[in-house]
């Protein structure tokens, strides 16, 4: 049996001391993403976050989000994994996280890694990592922000949070936050000592950032679909997510085409629409002279790929400390609607929350509030609150399919079918008509 590395040997070793790290982002690191961000620069991957929980459960969880995008280009990887929905606070569930790291580290073969983000408290992040590493944590990943950053609010991370957790542990530590050009980078890795730096939002516009390049959009774009069409499959929803974000800037221009990347149901429709984008921006380059694609706010043309910095809000939040947080979330809260549109209830809803608040005004949205449904007991789901054999409509057909049985509550009803088809052909015998045996699921089909 291997032996397990760990610490700096297992970075040095086999993540071959990586320091230009693509970030585990949701339906967005995908295989061919991160090929494509290997080819212009990045040392280490992550998956997108795979659920700990469906990943064990479903065969075709694991088939889809991990066996299929084998590559041996893909190297070195980490697979991103959900081992609790908790964000971890000093007290017991502080201390559930501890014990959730030790077993993984103690259970699994391969060297366990983490990925964190800082409290408002810096000896709060410090205690939290330290315990971390003791639980065996072997490589610490911490975004220099707070839980509440995100979206409108996501603010400035915090090195100094960053700096103080690499000097007081004695694994190696990737930086997160604040990452938009190569100079980020290395500046990063200069103030806060760190063995590596991730980049997400950056990448996500920016594939090249790790070369210290600012290309034109479309080379990105080919590039990627390019790749697409040699690793398939690739979910069509991934790769227009990733047009969308490299062809952000351009997009605000040619809203007709950004209406059509939108509405295109097939790889080789997102391959046009992203062809028609070059095409416009190359006779803007020969009909604009040198004031072509300038737009205000962006140091490029809108055909270069560069980062998008979000609109700050009235009073700028760093790590969720900035005066008036709570009337800023409120004015800056994502899809909020305007004031006029809308009353104090409703300040935390968003805009679609809102429709369906008009159309059901008793329409809770409060998960602590919400009702807790029994799971159906092979496969997870919210089974029926009737059903006979306590499962959710799929399996529950299926079973009810198979037992030749009813579930008036799922509508199923192959147990009543069957013995009508039996009792027309007891009526064929009777009446000299000749009869074939009975199938009891004759004319039924299964799910």
């Amino acid at each position: 049996m291997a032996v397990k590395l760990r610490g700096f040997e297992f970075w040095k070793t086999t993540l071959r001391g990586a320091r230009y790290v693509v970030a585990p982002m949701v339906d967005q690191s995908e295989l061919a993403w991160r090929l494509l961000s290997r080819r212009h620069g990045a040392e280490l991957c992550y998956t997108p976050m795979l659920h700990a929980q469906v990943f064990v459960r479903d065969a075709n969880y694991r088939k889809d989000n991990l066996y299929s995008e084998v590559c041996p280009e893909d190297r070195p990887l980490i697979t991103q994994i959900l081992l609790a929905r908790y964000y971890c606070t000093v007290g017991p569930v502080f201390s559930l996280c501890f014990s959730l790291v030790k077993l993984a580290n103690e259970k699994i073969s391969v060297p366990i890694t983490c990925k964190i983000r800082v409290f408002n408290k810096m000896e709060e992040t410090v205690q939290y990592a330290q315990m971390l590493e003791k639980a065996g944590c072997q490589l610490l990943t911490v975004h220099g922000r707070t839980k509440d950053q995100k979206g409108p609010v996501t603010g400035i991370a915090s090195w100094e949070h960053i700096k103080a957790v690499r000097n007081a542990v004695n694994i190696p530590v990737f930086a997160n936050g604040n990452i938009q050009h190569l100079s980020d980078v290395e500046q990063c890795m200069e103030e806060t000592g760190v063995q590596g730096v991730m980049s997400a939002e950056g990448n996500l516009h920016n594939p090249a950032l790790f070369e210290g390049r600012s290309p034109p959009v479309w080379e990105m774009a080919e590039e990627y679909l390019e790749v697409v069409s040699q690793y398939p499959p690739c979910t069509l929803s991934y790769v227009r997510a990733h047009l969308f974000k490299l062809w952000h800037h351009t997009l605000q221009i040619h809203k007709d085409l950004r209406e059509e990347l939108a509405k295109v149901k097939n790889l080789q429709g997102l391959t046009e629409v992203s062809r028609q984008l070059r095409l416009r921006c190359q006779e803007e380059i020969t009909n604009g002279g040198e004031e072509a694609g300038q737009v205000v706010g962006l140091p490029f043309p809108h055909w270069i790929c560069q980062p998008y910095v979000r609109p700050v809000p009235k009073d700028p939040v760093a790590n969720g400390t900035g005066r008036g947080g709570a009337e800023v979330k409120a004015v800056c809260h994502k899809r909020a609607l305007s004031q006029e549109d809308s009353d104090g209830a409703s300040d935390a809803l968003s805009k679609n929350q809102q429709k369906k608040k008009a159309r059901n005004p008793h329409k809770n949205f409060c998960p602590e509030q919400k009702p807790k449904y029994i799971k159906c007991e092979q496969c997870g789901n919210p089974k029926g609150n009737q059903c006979v054999f306590n499962l959710c409509r799929g399996c529950c057909k299926k079973k009810a399919y198979k037992e030749v049985a009813d579930c008036p509550s799922h509508g199923l009803r192959f147990k009543t079918k069957s013995r009508g088809l039996q009792e027309e052909e007891d009526g064929g015998l009777l009446s000299g008509t000749p009869s074939t045996p009975t199938d009891p699921h004759r004319g039924q089909t299964e799910a």
